[in-house]
């Protein structure tokens, strides 16, 4: 049982944070996303990487998963995000016509 309990946030945080950038990469849109609360969260997970590795945890697969992985994945949807809000798609764009 504790087993699977150490699993759970190695899979269930990583996750959570691919849904929300599967859904930016989808949607092209970022409203509704904070930037700087995933921007502190991935701050946060890697602070907690780097207590939970005082404890001799540095190559746990369940640590690098729930802290690390999920860090990058945090600081990738604030790119995302960033990159949406200031850069316009080209689909968004009206089209020319030539008189």
């Amino acid at each position: 049982m504790i087993e699977f309990l150490t699993w759970m946030p190695a899979v269930v945080l990583p996750g959570a944070a691919l849904i929300q950038l599967v859904k930016l990469w989808k949607t092209h849109d970022p409203s509704g996303v904070s930037t700087l609360s995933w921007l502190l969260f991935g701050i946060a997970f890697v602070g907690a990487y780097l207590l939970f590795a005082q404890t001799g945890g540095y190559f746990s697969v369940q640590a690098i998963m729930a802290f690390l992985l999920t860090s990058v994945l945090n600081f990738w949807i604030v790119w995302t995000v960033l990159k949406y809000r200031f850069k316009p798609d080209e689909n968004d764009e009206p089209e020319r016509t030539t008189e």
